[in-house]
């Protein structure tokens, strides 16, 4: 089973993916893929990262996936639940927001285990005001539309609640 939560920042949506991983995995093994690197030049940043890892269950795994490793290779290595937070850092950390988001689709279909993926519905806000924010926008749009449709079911975390999108 694969489900994508989608969510603003602040919405919630990290907790809600850790509560489906946590339930569908029923005391088996669960890896927590981070796509986040921390800046020592952002503090702020840094805090965010730390409350992530504070709530993380003391039994789950944790593999850090940096802009040098492969996004789907550590995907599809892992057994058991995946909780892959998030889409956004992998996106904004690849040169140029090009993502290798067809095979991070591949891994996610043939791996074996239920997989939960978060990733920033940026579709909502404002017009960035510079042609990188666009970019950035429009590839990450295009990613959360790519995983999808790999996904099972997808959802929607707007102020701590859940609404489950519909296929068309």
């Amino acid at each position: 089973m694969i489900t994508l939560v989608l969510g603003g920042a602040r919405s919630g949506k990290s907790e809600v993916a850790e509560r489906i991983v946590a339930a569908r995995s029923a005391g088996r093994p669960v890896t927590y893929v981070a796509t986040a690197v921390p800046s020592p030049d952002d503090p702020d940043f840094a805090a965010r990262i730390a409350a992530h890892q504070a709530r993380r269950h003391p039994t789950w795994l944790t593999v850090e996936v940096g802009p040098a490793d492969s996004l789907p290779l550590a995907v599809a290595q892992v057994a058991g639940a995946v909780l892959l937070d998030s889409l956004t850092t992998w996106v904004a950390a690849a040169a140029d927001f090009r993502a290798d988001v067809d095979s991070l689709c591949v891994a996610l279909r043939t791996r074996d285990g239920d997989s939960v993926v978060v990733s920033d519905e940026v579709g909502m806000g404002v017009h960035p005001s510079t042609d990188g924010g666009r970019r950035f926008r429009d590839a990450l749009g295009l990613a959360n539309q790519a995983v999808s449709s790999a996904a099972d079911d997808a959802l929607l975390v707007v102020a701590g609640r859940t609404l489950r999108l519909e296929r068309d």
